[in-house]
């Protein structure tokens, strides 16, 4: 029996998307989610039906996107939190803004100190890898820029949950477990007594559907909703964030929040196949996800279950990694330019390197060349990407005792090494893994997508994009496709959903295989794409709780 075709059809010269829905044996597991006046994807249910009753209250997909995050700092503790950094992607009135809430390194952050301390790397927990928070002045500045409620309103579904409570649900229980066995419960440091105190409860992390309540998160945000994020920054909570600083042997310092502020940025793009494909320039490594789009234009894949497209995908992907990895950094200290990165001329050249087997990549000379994510959509037109992070789980494991401020570790991300771009200095950004991606056609808003998941996150990108393009998939079906994983050298991750002749072939051509026995490693993503009749169709991860919320 012959399933009828799914017909997407996006742009004002009805470009499709195609999909056979019996090609695929991994099957959407979740139907595709319609809507007309506003929607809203991430992956904790209620903060996206949080998010939509902003949209029906009068507020548009900023307004929306803004609560959905606040509302993530309670709903979702174990990816995101109040001291974290967040990114965004805004489309209104036809014009695509990038918002970069990334914070800088504090005035007192040097290699030397750190090595003084006996550290020859960056840790990834306690006060190191703590640099200014920079998402509650995200939520500040889209809110300044392009909200329509009061800002103060925007909080208030995250100070109710906060309150009166929530019931955990499944794979943030499981996360939170995970991150409490992988290092919480083996240290007996005091610094992270107070995580205990707020995370935990009779010396247990939550089941799935337990009702959990974080008072001091409430009283946190009401603060920074009445003060307009000025006392995370320069008032009251600065003073606590300082004091614990200075108490617990902490370099962060009132001053380094004072003089920090988010910027309103460019995006940067690349031409694939048609479309165009968004991302916010570094100090983020959405440019690897870009460059590799542009050394795959010049293949010819157009199917999914074929190990060559697999492989020229992870070749790719390996060669643009290298890259970033060696030359991103804060775009104040890079050696290179995006637009050296981002040359096609480049890209024709490192695809030069692809051959039939794995190779050891290695970088080129361009010059020669925790995380929660959502997305919006409004009746109006605007749409958000929007990303927020603590990195590793919860973060650097600091908490600010009396506030819920859970410090991120974003400086985990720099090196000391002093003759590298991405070496820690005072008031310097890290290489930062969060990305939030768009998709235009002929300069037209298509969508927001995203894929979480730290050094996943590109590679989440590249295949969902090529899922949808190359392959004909609808959003659902590019979300659900079994996902691969570039780890370093020739070692590959593969979900236990990817096809056994793949991963045969794969390894008769040098990849080092391991499958997972689960997938939340894997990213967790969502998609709103809106058709030329304004008609949204939204898709959410099956790898987490992930919802879509519809009007």
């Amino acid at each position: 029996m012959k399933l009828q075709c799914y017909i997407l059809k996006m742009g004002e010269d009805n470009m499709s998307f195609k999909f056979d829905a019996l090609k695929y044996s991994y099957a959407s597991r979740r139907s595709l989610v319609y809507g007309r006046r506003g929607m809203v994807s991430t992956s904790q249910p209620l903060a996206a039906q949080a998010g939509l009753d902003i949209i029906k209250k009068g507020g548009n997909a900023v307004d929306a996107a803004i609560a959905t995050a606040i509302c993530m700092t309670v709903l979702e503790p174990t990816s995101n939190g109040i001291g974290s950094d967040c990114f965004a992607l805004v489309w209104v009135k036809d014009k695509l803004y990038g918002l970069n809430a990334s914070g800088h390194a504090p005035e007192l952050a040097t290699p030397e100190y750190i090595k003084g301390k006996g550290y020859s790397e960056m840790p990834v927990h306690g006060w190191i890898p703590v640099t200014v928070p920079g998402a509650v002045s995200g939520w500040v500045e889209l809110s300044k820029q392009f909200g329509k409620l009061e800002f103060e309103e925007l909080f208030e579904p995250a100070i109710y949950y906060a309150e009166n409570g929530y019931p955990v649900s499944p794979v943030i229980s499981k996360l939170w477990q995970d991150e409490y066995e992988g290092f919480f419960k083996d240290t007996d440091d005091s610094l992270y007594d107070e995580w205990k105190k707020v995370f935990m409860k009779d010396g247990k992390t939550p089941s799935a559907g337990e009702v959990w309540t974080l008072k001091d998160h409430a009283k946190t945000l009401r603060e920074i909703a009445k003060t307009k994020g000025e006392s995370f920054y320069r008032g009251d909570l600065a003073d606590k964030i300082d004091e614990y600083s200075k108490n617990t042997g902490g370099i962060l310092r009132k001053e380094d929040l004072a003089k920090f502020k988010a910027e309103w940025v460019d995006s940067i793009k690349t031409s694939y196949k048609g479309f165009e494909i968004n991302e916010i320039p570094p100090n983020g490594h959405g440019i690897v996800a870009l460059m590799t789009l542009n050394i795959m234009e010049g293949f010819d894949i157009k199917t999914h279950d074929d190990a060559d497209s697999v492989h020229k995908q992870i070749e790719a992907m390996k060669l643009a990694f290298v890259d970033g990895q060696r030359y991103i950094s804060d775009p104040r200290y890079m050696k290179v330019t995006k637009e050296e990165l981002l040359s096609k001329e480049y890209a024709k050249k490192r695809r030069k390197l692809i051959c039939h087997d794995a190779i050891m990549p290695e970088y080129g000379d361009p010059s020669c060349g925790g995380t929660v994510y959502l997305c919006t959509a409004d009746g109006e037109g605007n749409m958000v990407s929007f990303i927020q992070s603590n990195y590793c789980g919860f973060g650097s494991g600091v908490v600010i005792p009396g506030t819920g401020i859970a410090l991120h570790n974003r400086g985990n991300n720099f090196n000391l090494d002093e003759n590298s771009e991405n070496c820690i200095e005072p008031n310097k950004k890290p290489y930062h893994t969060i990305i939030p991606g768009f998709l235009t056609k002929d300069n037209k808003a298509i969508g927001p997508f995203g894929v979480m998941g730290g050094f996943m996150q590109p590679q989440g990108h590249l295949q969902v994009i090529i899922n949808m393009i190359d392959f004909k998939m609808n959003p659902q079906e590019a979300l659900d496709a079994p996902r691969w994983q570039w780890i370093g050298e020739k070692k590959i991750q593969v979900e236990r959903a990817f096809p056994f002749s793949l991963t045969e072939e794969l390894l008769r051509r040098g990849h080092e295989i391991t499958v997972l026995p689960e997938s939340t490693s894997m990213g967790r993503g969502q998609i709103i794409l809106r058709d030329k009749n304004g008609t949204l169709v939204g898709a959410s991860e099956p790898r987490t709780d992930g919802f879509v919320a519809a009007w």
